[in-house]
């Protein structure tokens, strides 16, 4: 298994590790109810280092760029993020990324999942046919992700940068805790505020900001998170993650991100999808609330009231700051009204659901 610079710092603080993308990852330290609520009501920090990052140079970079990805990428402005993703031939999609502009036409960096980075950095040199320079600095890149509505506040002694009025999906690049080129963004994944800090591991910086961050928030009740509780963070938001909620086989728009779907210039799989969605799409990603007790699991049935199967749970929790069993899953088009009563399976059982709105409430 690969180690972040941080694995290290894990073990040490007691974390239940295991295997992820073939990282050797934290899951969690105190529990996922607990953790969750953390990030919630307070701050927490999360070893996102397993994570991909691809830079892109050169004149013809947004080029690449605006073919390969489904949203606009030209709209962007140095110190810009935009969310995306990489559909393939058929319409599905290779991944879901972050596209950062560095420098306005000229740099920008693609953050992708871990699981992902070869494929990804396969399909981006499959269809760099203007010698774009392209850099996988995937394996010295350290992330940090703090997230929580205390945050800002407990890392802005860090920085000179006034991270405490950096506006969503934004970044900037400086000094962080006495290490330079630090990039600082708000993209997060938990819906609870806070920021991403990217740096290169270079005469130890990793251990200096990991320990400066705590050296300032352990007293103000920052704690680390495992990635337990990051997976059920977002889905209380309804934030898909890569293999369970879109794959090779769903497209942005039965996915629910026709808003990162723009039509206005040519990219991959445009016909098929400016097709999908004149004539429509046959299933849709919901989300569901339980009505009746019982925790519906990535990979249980849906179904109607006669028993006929109308769909699949790609994602389900017991939902921590809700109290309630949620999921997200694909359903025939005729039952993802907001309110339709669906049936999900539990072991044996034929279990009440209903369509909800996400974020979830």
């Amino acid at each position: 298994m690969k180690k972040t610079p941080f694995t290290q710092k894990h073990i040490q603080l007691g974390a239940k590790m295991a295997e992820f993308a073939g990282y050797n990852m934290p899951i969690s330290y105190t529990g996922i109810n607990e953790e969750h609520a953390t990030v919630r009501k307070n701050a927490g920090v999360f070893d996102v280092s397993h994570m991909g990052e691809f830079i892109l140079k050169g004149e013809k970079a947004l080029a690449l760029i605006q073919k390969i990805t489904s949203n606009d990428a030209s709209k962007l402005t140095a110190g810009k993020a935009q969310y995306s993703c990489f559909p393939n031939t058929t319409g599905g999609i290779i991944d879901d990324l972050i596209v950062y502009c560095i420098e306005e036409n000229k740099v920008y960096m693609l953050v992708v999942n871990a699981s992902n980075i070869d494929k990804d950095w396969e399909w981006i040199q499959k269809n760099n046919n203007e010698d774009v320079e392209c850099h996988n600095v995937s394996d010295k890149t350290c992330l940090l992700a703090i997230q929580g509505p205390n945050a800002t506040k407990i890392l802005q002694p860090l920085t000179e940068i006034d991270i405490m009025n950096l506006k969503y999906y934004t970044f900037f690049k400086g000094k962080f805790a006495g290490v330079d080129n630090v990039l600082i963004s708000a993209t997060g994944y938990t819906g609870s505020g806070g920021v991403e800090i990217y740096f290169e591991d270079k005469e130890g910086a990793a251990g200096i900001i990991w320990d400066k961050i705590f050296e300032t928030g352990t007293p103000l009740g920052l704690k680390p998170i495992g990635l337990a509780a990051r997976d059920t963070l977002r889905l209380e938001m309804g934030y898909c993650l890569y293999g369970n909620d879109i794959d090779d086989t769903t497209s942005p728009l039965e996915a629910g991100l026709g808003w990162i779907t723009k039509f206005t210039k040519d990219f991959t799989a445009k016909e098929f999808l400016e097709k999908q969605k004149t004539e429509g799409i046959n299933r849709k990603l919901v989300g569901l609330e339980m009505v009746e007790k019982g925790i519906p699991r990535k990979n249980y049935e849906i179904k109607d009231s006669e028993g006929a199967a109308i769909g699949r749970i790609t994602s389900g929790t017991q939902a921590p700051s809700l109290n309630k069993a949620i999921a997200m899953g694909y359903v025939d088009i005729a039952y993802s009204k907001i309110d339709t009563q669906v049936y999900v399976k539990v072991r044996d059982k034929l279990l009440t659901a209903k369509v909800v709105k996400m974020p979830f409430e």
